[in-house]
């Protein structure tokens, strides 16, 4: 079992950032991809970025490219999502997932672990 807790989210206002964390614990993570994902009500579920544990490897969704950046810390067990530039459209519920593969990848179905998630609303 791997348990995942995030935290950082809050009100921002347009244009500002915040940066989330992803504490992973449990089972060895060295084989795993952490995500983030977010959901809007009424909106599917949306990858947002992903990075793999072993070699730091990348991907980002369209809509966040340029604007967010993943990173990690293996001593900690924790991943950050730092969100700049942000917009109202990236309200939403985030979410850190874990997948034990060995490339990077944005399907949720990937995932077998999930966050409670943390709640980010972007507005004036």
């Amino acid at each position: 079992q791997v348990q995942l807790v995030e935290s950082g989210g809050g009100l921002v206002q347009p244009g500002g950032s915040l940066r989330l964390s992803c504490a992973a614990s449990g089972r060895t993570l060295d084989y795993y991809t952490i995500a983030w994902f977010r959901q809007a009500p009424g909106k599917e579920r949306e990858g947002v970025s992903c990075i793999s544990v072993k070699d730091s490897s990348t991907s980002f969704g369209d809509s966040v490219k340029g604007r967010f950046t993943i990173s990690k810390d293996n001593r900690k067990g924790t991943v950050y999502l730092q969100m700049n530039s942000l917009k109202p459209e990236d309200t939403a519920v985030y979410y850190c997932a874990a997948a034990l593969t060995g490339w990077t990848t944005l399907d949720p179905h990937s995932y077998d672990y999930w966050g409670q998630g943390t709640q980010v609303t972007v507005s004036s």
